[in-house]
Order: structure tokens, then sequence, then C-alpha cells
């Protein structure tokens, strides 16, 4: 049986580092070979170029841009601009050219990464709608959309990503918030090329019965992210979730693809935790929290 292999995400871990280019040097040190992060687009793509193939790790996944249009100032280059309200805009009606234009700016920049992998963030419920008097309407624009996707995916050889976000804990407002919902959403839109995201730690708040979950949603996954319950830490920091248990699992259901590190991390990274002195014998890469690790800072508000 393969190991389960991971990346780090660029956006939660290193975060003391303020340039993409630092981070991934810093992910490859700590022995990741690969990286995922949500928003690359203050920088040039032809620089993230060079950093990722100066560090030797591989780009995994990105995000569509949370609002539609790029900011102007540069800030760090994995930080997202949320200050207009948007968190993505697939789901968003009257947004579709918006939508359309963010598409063409993450093939851009996932084409210059050799990226296999966009996450199409489906947006809020507009501020002062009723979430359910929006959902018709907003279910239609994201199916809409998300066939649009495929087609220009399909050109590129990219896959393309839906992700649940829990609404009881990270954003109210999000229109995608189980993985239930989004498998509906997903046999409407009937495209191979379009597949889910499953982010354990949103799926543990929304839902639980994980087990079941995993095993029913399993043919439809295309990338998988983890983090503890509830505080979004280490997946060996004290929480809800038994992560030897889940990955074993995956482990029964043969999942090959990566497991992204989207956390925020209590200690640096070392391979002398619990957790990770167990995994890595079956893991091909997998830097824990240690204890009495000097502490990092927190990632800038970038949610997904």
């Amino acid at each position: 049986m393969p190991p389960l292999k991971f990346c780090a995400n660029l956006s939660w871990l290193f975060t003391e580092l303020p340039e993409f280019a630092q981070r991934a040097q810093a992910a490859a040190a700590a022995g990741f070979r690969a990286v995922e992060a949500a928003w690359l687009y203050d920088a040039d793509p032809l620089d993230l170029q060079k950093a990722i193939t100066q560090a030797g790790v591989d780009v995994v996944l990105i995000n569509t841009p949370p609002a539609h249009r790029v900011p102007t100032v540069r800030r760090c280059a994995v930080a997202g601009d949320v200050g207009r309200g948007d968190l993505g805009l697939g789901a968003v009606p009257g947004r579709e050219e918006d939508f359309r234009a963010g598409l063409d700016l993450a093939v851009r920049y996932a084409r210059a990464l050799d990226c296999g992998r966009i996450h199409l963030m489906a947006g809020r419920v507009p501020a002062g709608q009723d979430r359910a008097a929006a959902a018709g309407e907003m279910e239609a624009t994201f199916i809409a959309n998300l066939r649009y996707a495929a087609d220009v995916l399909s050109k590129e050889g990219i896959l393309g990503l839906v992700e649940p976000i829990n609404t009881r804990i990270t954003d109210p407002r999000y229109f995608l918030n189980s993985p239930h919902q989004a498998a509906a959403i997903l046999q409407k839109v009937g495209r191979s090329n379009i597949k889910l995201q499953m982010d354990i730690f949103h799926w543990q708040i929304m839902d639980g019965n994980l087990t079941q979950n995993i095993k029913t949603c399993f043919p439809l996954v295309g990338h998988i992210q983890i983090a503890q319950v509830p505080g979004r830490n280490e997946p060996d920091s004290p929480g809800e979730l038994n992560y030897p248990y889940i990955f074993g699992v995956l482990e029964e259901m043969g999942y090959q693809g990566y497991i992204g590190c989207e956390y925020r991390p209590k200690a640096s990274f070392c391979s002398g935790s619990r957790l990770g002195k167990e995994m890595m014998d079956t893991a091909e890469v997998f830097p824990l929290g240690g204890e009495g690790s000097a502490s990092l800072s927190c990632p800038p508000a970038a949610v997904h």
C-alpha cells in the first residue's frame, strides 16, 4: 500500500516568514515535497515559478481569487484580499463575468506553477439576504459556473475542486457548507474533472460521522486537508479527532493524492511529536509540532 503524502499549506504554515519563496524553502527544509496556498496573486507568476524551482517543491493546489479584482498594493504573496466582503464568486448571482475573469487568472498562475488543482471558491450569501431564500438561485449559478470551469480546465488538464466550509465557526455566510450539499451539486454538474475537496476540519464541525461520510464521498474526492477540531491546530494536538484512525481509513480506501496541512501551528515543525513518530513509518512525510518548540505566528486571514 503506498504511503500517505502530505503537503504544506503556505497560507497557514511558516507564517513568520513574509515571502512565499521563504516559506517554500522552509517547507522543503521541513521535509515537504509539495505545497499548496490559498492566494498567490500579489506576486508575479514567474517569480513564484522561480521560487518553487529553487525550493524543489511542487505546487499541488491554489484557489480562485477571493474577490473580483487583484489587489494592486503588494502584500505578502500568500495573502488574500477579502476586504470587499467576497470569498470567491462561484455561486454569487450577477457576478458570473467576475468569476470567469478570476478563473482565467487562476489558470494562468496554475499553468506557470504546473499546478494541477484549483479550488473554485463558492463565495458567500450576499449581505442582507436570507440563506434559504437565496439558496435556489445560488445553487443554479454555482452549477452553471462549475460547468463553464470544467470546460476551461479540461483544456489545461487541471482538476477543479469545490470545498464545503463550515458556517458554525469559520464563515457563517459561506454558501457551500456541507459534504452532502457539495455531493448533490457535483452530481448535478456531472463533469468528471470537478471534484470534492475534503477538509476534515470543516466536515467534523458541520456533520461529524466522518467514517461513513469519507467512505460514501470517497469516489468524489480530489484533495484532502486536515486540522484538529476545534482549534484548527496540529492534528496531534488535543481535540476531537483521532487522526491515526482517520489516516487508516484513507489508506484502506486507497487514497493516493496529497493531504494538505492547513492548520494553525502551536509549535515549529519536527518529527518528534507523538503522531509524527507513529506516522513516519507509513507516511511519506508528516512534520508536526513538537513540544518545547518555538511558537509560530498565526496565519493571515485566509479562510478556506
